[in-house]
């Protein structure tokens, strides 16, 4: 069974007692919640409710990246990878430029800007292991 994160809601392996996305400490690694709570935006560099201070993120380690410039450049250079490099997916990005001749790479870096665009800001900094501007 899966462990959940209380801070931000992540997935995290049973053994470990660290959730890896935000760094929170889990006292009892071998118990599991049977449901995940709900994502808690401040541990996402999210806005603090009114009359509450603002929580800077957790995990100051992760690099910045802005989901916006990504989905801007899989959009107009997805085509040679330029957004799998600003990513930190070199090798992806290298298969990209070394096929872009076929256009294949040029439809999916399209699809990816727009799938980029709708993503949650959550899901981003998971899939990406970054914080948001």
């Amino acid at each position: 069974m899966t462990n959940f994160c209380p801070n931000c809601g992540a997935a995290i392996d049973p053994n470990k007692n660290t959730c890896e996305y935000c760094g929170t400490v889990i006292n009892q690694p071998h118990q599991s919640q049977p449901t995940p709570p709900p994502i808690n935006p401040q541990a996402f560099g999210g806005f603090a409710p009114q009359g509450q201070p603002q929580q800077t993120p957790v995990n100051s380690n992760l690099p910045v990246k802005s989901k916006l410039v990504a989905a801007i450049l899989a959009l107009i250079f997805g085509g040679i990878g330029v957004h799998k490099f600003y990513l930190g997916q070199a090798g992806k990005g290298i298969l990209y430029l070394l096929f872009c001749w076929t256009y294949i790479p040029s439809l999916v870096g399209f699809i990816e800007g727009i799938v980029l665009l709708t993503m949650s800001d959550a899901a981003f900094m998971q899939k990406y292991r970054c914080r948001l501007q």
